[in-house]
C-alpha cells in the first residue's frame, strides 16, 4: 500500500488527489417538514450505511473492501490480461462503475477475483493472498445478502458471478464457502442481482466477489464488455462514520476525492443532534466509531483523533496492520489500482484541537445518554488529557498538529473557535468527573477567548498569528462570534451588541456569510446565528432565520453548505499554500446537524 503524501482535496491540476479536504457542507428543507426533518436526514444516512460492506461503491471511495484484483485465465503469463476499468462512466449510482472487457480470441476463458490481501506491519504495499494467510479473510458473519448491479454492452453477454471459493484448490486457508449464481445472460439496462448468504458460512471470505466467462458461453461473439456497480453485503448495526459531503454530478477534481471523507467535527455534531432527538441507537453508532478511531490509530498511542476518517465502518480491512496494533482505524483515502497506490490528504491525517473538542462534547453526550456510557467518558477523558498537552503559557490552547505521522509539526497559532469549544468540553468533563484539572482548563480557554474580544468593534477575532500572541485581524469569521454567545451564556453581557454587528458585517441574501465579503450564504453559520438569537431571548428573529433555513432545505431534510458554489471563507486550505478554502452548494452533514440544532432549539455548546 503506497501511502502517497498528497496535500489536499483541491488539487485541480493533478490526476491523483488528496484523501481529505476541509470542514463542512449540506442540502435543504421545506417549511412544511416536521421539526425533526434534519435529524431524519442524518438518521437516514446511518440507515443507508449501517448495513453495507461494499466490495465496490464508487471510485475513490475509501470504504471499498477487497481492493486487490486477481486475474483468472490460462494465458496470464502471456500478458493477455483483459482490462477492468474501475472508474468508468455511465454508473448505476454515484459517479463511476466498473467496466470489464475480454477478448475471447486471445483469452478463451477468464475473469477477476476481488480479494483483500494482507498489509504486513511496516510494509507499504499489500500482498495478494490466495488462501495462504488466515488474516486475509474477512468475517462476513451476519450478512444477510449480497447485492450487485450489472449490465451488458449489447445485452447478450453471458457471465458467471461467484462469492468465496478462494484457496479451495488445496491451500491451507481456503474460504469458508463458495457460491456460484451460474451463467447469467446480462441485460442491456442496469439490473439488480441478489444472493441470499444468510445460510452460508461467511466467517472467512478472502474473495468478496468474482466474475468469469468463456468463449463457448458467448459464441459467436469474439469479445464482450459489461459493467458492474453497487456491490455490497448487508449487515445489522455497526459502528459507523457518516460521509460529510454528497458527491457532485460534475467531475470537479476536489469533489472526486472528497467522496469518502467523514470529518470528526461533522460526525460529532450529528451524534449530539441524534441523541437530543432520541435517536440513541444511531447516535451510538457514531460514538462507537469515535471510540474505535481513538483506540486504534495506526501510529499514535496518545488517543488523538485525525481530522477525518473514511465514511462507514471505522475498522480498516482485515489483514491490514499497522506497526503498533493488530487492527487499525481506516483513514480517509482511496486505492488506485492503475498506480498501485493509496492516496491520503494533508488536512485529514492531521489533528485540530477544535475537532478533538467536538469529539469530547459528543462523547460527553453519549455518556449522559447511553446505558453503557462509562466507556465513552473514558475516551472523552483521554482526549481531554491529550488537549491538556497543548495548553499554552501565554493563554489558551494551540491548534494541534499538522502532517503525516513521524513528520507532524506542532501548530503554534491559537484559534478562538477551538478555545470556545474547549470552554464547554472541559467544563462538562469537570462537572462529570469532579477533576479540577478540567475546570482550570475550561477557565484557561475562556480567558483566551475573552482576550480575542474587541469591545469597540463588538466582535471576536479569529485567534492569533503563528506567534501565539498577536491577534489575527485579517479575517473576521462568523462562527467564533455566534459560538462565543452560545458557549459563554449569561456570563457574556454583550451578546446583543455582537449580533447587531453580525447583521452589519455578515448578513447577505436572507442569511449570513462565513466572513465579511458577503459573497454568499453559509447555511451552517446561518443556523448558528438563529440559535444565538434564541439564546439571548429574541424568539422572533430566531423563528425568522429558521424559516429561511427551512425554505432552503431539501425535501430529504438536509441542507447545503452554501447557497452557491465557491463561497469564500478568507482562509486557505491547510498544506496548500495560497489555495482558498471555499464552501459549495452541496449536501453537507455539518450544516444539516446545525439545522437540526436550530429545529430542535438545542444549544450544543451550552451547559
Amino acid at each position: 500500500m503506497k501511502i502517497q503524501k498528497i496535500l489536499s482535496a483541491f488539487l485541480a491540476s493533478v490526476l491523483m488527489l488528496s484523501l481529505f479536504g476541509c470542514r463542512n457542507e449540506v442540502a435543504a428543507v421545506s417549511p412544511e417538514n416536521s421539526s425533526d426533518s434534519a435529524v431524519g436526514f442524518i438518521s437516514s444516512q446511518l440507515e443507508k450505511n449501517k448495513t453495507r460492506l461494499y466490495v465496490y461503491n464508487d471510485f475513490a471511495d475509501g470504504r471499498n473492501y477487497y481492493t486487490q484484483k486477481a486475474f483468472m485465465g490460462d494465458n496470464y503469463y502471456a500478458g493477455n490480461i483483459p482490462p477492468m476499468n474501475e472508474a468508468a462512466e455511465g454508473a448505476y449510482s454515484g459517479k463511476t462503475c466498473i467496466s470489464a472487457s475480454i477478448d475471447l480470441n486471445k483469452e478463451p476463458w477468464g475473469g477477476y477475483m476481488f480479494i483483500n490481501g494482507v498489509l504486513k506491519a511496516g510494509e507499504t504495499v499489500p500482498e495478494a493472498d490466495f488462501g495462504d494467510d488466515p488474516e486475509a479473510k474477512v468475517d462476513l458473519s451476519g450478512a444477510s445478502r449480497f447485492v450487485f448491479y450489472a449490465k451488458g454492452e449489447t445485452g447478450r453477454e453471458e457471465v458467471e458471478f461467484l462469492i468465496g471459493g478462494l484457496g479451495n484448490d488445496g491451500k491451507p486457508y481456503p474460504d469458508s464457502t463458495k457460491y456460484s449464481m451460474g451463467y447469467i445472460n446480462l441485460k442491456k439496462d442496469w439490473t439488480k442481482y441478489e444472493i441470499d448468504v444468510s445460510k452460508l458460512n461467511m466467517s472467512e471470505i478472502g474473495c468478496g466477489f468474482a466474475w468469469v466467462t468463456n468463449d463457448t458461453q458467448n459464441s459467436p461473439a469474439t469479445d464482450i464488455t459489461f459493467y458492474l456497480d453497487e456491490m455490497y453485503y448487508e449487515f445489522d448495526n455497526k459502528p459507523m462514520f457518516i460521509k460529510s459531503y454528497a458527491a457532485r454530478e460534475v467531475d470537479d477534481t476536489d469533489d472526486w476525492v472528497i467522496n469518502n471523507f467523514a470529518y470528526v467535527y461533522d460526525n460529532a455534531a450529528a451524534l449530539i443532534a441524534l441523541s437530543n432527538a432520541g435517536e440513541y441507537d444511531k447516535a451510538k453508532q457514531i460514538a462507537d466509531a469515535i471510540v474505535y478511531a481513538s483506540e486504534n490509530d495506526r501510529y499514535y498511542t496518545d488517543g488523538r483523533l485525525r481530522n477525518a476518517y473514511a465514511n462507514g465502518d471505522p475498522q480498516t480491512y482485515s489483514g491490514w496492520h499497522s506497526v503498533i496494533t493488530e487492527e487499525m482505524s481506516q483513514n480517509s483515502g482511496f486505492w488506485d489500482a492503475s498506480q498501485g497506490a493509496w492516496f491520503e490528504d494533508f488536512y485529514a491525517v492531521s489533528t485540530s484541537t477544535g475537532n478533538i473538542a467536538w469529539a469530547i462534547l459528543a462523547l460527553n453526550e453519549a455518556h449522559r445518554s447511553f446505558p453503557d456510557g462509562d466507556k465513552y467518558l473514558e475516551t472523552a477523558k483521554r482526549l481531554g488529557d491529550f488537549v491538556l498537552t497543548l495548553k499554552s503559557d501565554t493563554g489558551g490552547f494551540t491548534g494541534g498538529f499538522e502532517g503525516w505521522e513521524g513528520q507532524e509539526v506542532a501548530v503554534t497559532y491559537k484559534s478562538t473557535e477551538h478555545n470556545i469549544d474547549l470552554i464547554t468540553a472541559f467544563a462538562e468533563l469537570a462537572e462529570i468527573t469532579g477533576d479540577d484539572r478540567y475546570k482550570i482548563a475550561s477557565e484557561h480557554a475562556k480567558d483566551f477567548v475573552m482576550s480575542m474580544y474587541d469591545p469597540d468593534l463588538h466582535l471576536f477575532y479569529t485567534g492569533t498569528t503563528t506567534d501565539g500572541v498577536t491577534p489575527n485581524k485579517d479575517v473576521l469569521p462568523l462562527d467564533c462570534n455566534t459560538w462565543a454567545i452560545l458557549a459563554l451564556g449569561d456570563s457574556f453581557k454583550d451578546g446583543k451588541s455582537v449580533l447587531t454587528e453580525v447583521e452589519k458585517q455578515f448578513a447577505v441574501g436572507g442569511g449570513y456569510d462565513f466572513n465579511t465579503d458577503k459573497d454568499g450564504v453559509w447555511f451552517e453559520g446561518t443556523a448558528q446565528v438563529a440559535l444565538a438569537y434564541k439564546s439571548i431571548g429574541d424568539e422572533a428573529k430566531y423563528n425568522e432565520i429558521l424559516s429561511f433555513l427551512n425554505e432552503n432545505a431539501s425535501e430529504n431534510g438536509s441542507i447545503t453548505a452554501a447557497d452557491r458554489d465557491y463561497v469564500t471563507t478568507g482562509f486557505t486550505v491547510s498544506g496548500m499554500g495560497d489555495m482558498p478554502w471555499k464552501y459549495g452548494k452541496r449536501e453537507h452533514l455539518g450544516a444539516t446537524a446545525w439545522l437540526a440544532f436550530a429545529e430542535l432549539g438545542v444549544n450544543p455548546l451550552g451547559m
